[in-house]
């Protein structure tokens, strides 16, 4: 591609991202100015030359995106020598809902070959890299340890550094922010596919900087150094949640369809270990919860409506239903439970601790349940037993990460 066609695309690419960042009938003067430009926006301004004579494979998803483009597409538009595709789970370009097995296959767009990280193999075969001189990861993080994108990415980071080849990371916003971590740290025998790192529900740090403290604290199965590079992003701050960074939510997961199910999903995810349901099936997945036995008095409700200003809850009546691509043969399918609808009015709150009340106080006013082992990958710990017991109180809990934090120090970015 010649010089001057590929700056009229960097051109026409970087008029678009200032189109859609801005509403309509909004003067310039008006218009709120976006703070943050991706690591996927950073490649394409700094880094595109390096990338010329190498052979680039994808592991990316739906909210690989700048603006309204895929960087898939992006980056064939440029001319960029695009080998390969891998899809994590939902797949590359979204088309399965929560625990869906993907299947290899080819991308309809592009004809390019998509290799499944999310079914048989989760893991790069040497096989699936033949073709690959450098790997690129860009997600949408939602800031979660039981979230997979980063175990994905930490098997990626393994199986390249087995064949030699590096890993660039795009990074983008942590969604919860950089300053706020909450919840138990991974106890070695919860490890698993949603719990890959020793590290807090909620760390506070973008993919990049796990990426790297993952290398640097040898929590990757692999003899070989890892040759990864994190493409940060400009204008993030570890203060900013999601609404602050100017960018257009792009849902990372069916089930997470604004950064408000993302941001309450922290806390109501242990509803998943449970036969309660945790709103799948319904409109308002982790923002809904209760069950058919679920029974609350006004005095419960009332409780949970002085946890914070931010949080307001009420009794709620649902019915979950199978929905194709998103909540396929949900608990309690076509049969009506009982428990409550959340709201959020702001995020200055703690949703990791809310979330663990709203769901003690629900598994506390269900008269038939069932608890699975799966609650303790998710939270990491066998003492969320005592909260559901009522042993032990929200209020009470010392996640005691003071440990995580001081070790996290030295891998901040931003």
């Amino acid at each position: 591609m010649s010089i001057q066609i590929r700056f009229l695309l960097l051109s026409l690419i970087a008029f678009s991202m200032i189109a859609c960042s801005e509403p309509n009938e909004t003067t310039a003067e008006e218009a709120e100015p976006m703070k943050v430009r991706t690591g996927a926006e950073m490649l394409i301004e700094n880094h595109l030359d390096e990338l010329d004579g190498q052979r680039v494979g994808l592991v990316m998803n739906p909210t690989a995106r700048i603006g309204n483009t895929h960087m898939l597409d992006t980056l064939m538009a440029l001319d960029v020598n695009v080998s390969a595709l891998f899809a994590p789970e939902h797949g590359f370009r979204g088309e399965a809902g929560a625990g869906e097995k993907i299947e290899d296959g080819v991308d309809q767009e592009t004809g390019l070959p998509v290799f499944s990280l999310y079914g048989d193999t989760r893991k790069p075969t040497p096989e699936m890299l033949e073709e690959v001189d450098l790997l690129i990861f860009d997600m949408q993080d939602v800031g979660a340890r039981f979230y997979t994108y980063n175990a994905t990415m930490g098997l990626v980071i393994e199986a390249a550094a087995d064949v030699g080849i590096p890993v660039w990371i795009l990074d983008r916003p942590n969604p919860a922010g950089g300053d706020y971590v909450s919840g138990w740290l991974m106890e070695d025998e919860h490890q698993s596919f949603v719990g890959a790192y020793p590290i807090p529900v909620a760390h506070g740090l973008t993919l990049g900087e796990l990426a790297e403290m993952a290398v640097d604290e040898n929590w990757l199965n692999t003899d070989a150094q890892p040759d990864v590079r994190v493409i940060q992003m400009d204008g993030w701050t570890r203060d900013m949640k999601w609404p602050d960074t100017g960018l257009d939510w792009v849902a990372p997961s069916p089930n997470l369809p604004t950064f408000d199910h993302a941001f309450m999903y922290l806390g109501t995810v242990y509803f998943e270990g449970t036969s309660l349901s945790e709103g799948r099936g319904t409109n308002d997945p982790f923002l809904t919860a209760g069950a058919p036995a679920t029974y609350l008095s006004d005095g419960v409700l009332e409780d949970l409506n002085n946890l914070t200003n931010n949080v307001s809850v009420e009794a709620t009546e649902f019915t979950p239903e199978s929905i194709p691509g998103v909540a396929i043969s949900p608990k309690h399918q076509d049969t009506v439970c009982y428990g409550v609808k959340i709201t959020l009015n702001g995020y200055d709150f703690d949703p990791v601790r809310t979330g663990l009340k709203i769901f003690t106080t629900l598994v506390q006013s269900t008269s038939e349940y069932e608890i699975r082992d799966f609650i303790y990958l998710l939270a990491g710990s066998t003492e969320i037993d005592q909260l559901m017991s009522g042993e032990l109180t929200v209020e009470e809990i010392n996640f005691e990460l003071g440990e995580f934090l001081e070790s996290r120090e030295q891998y901040l970015l931003y």
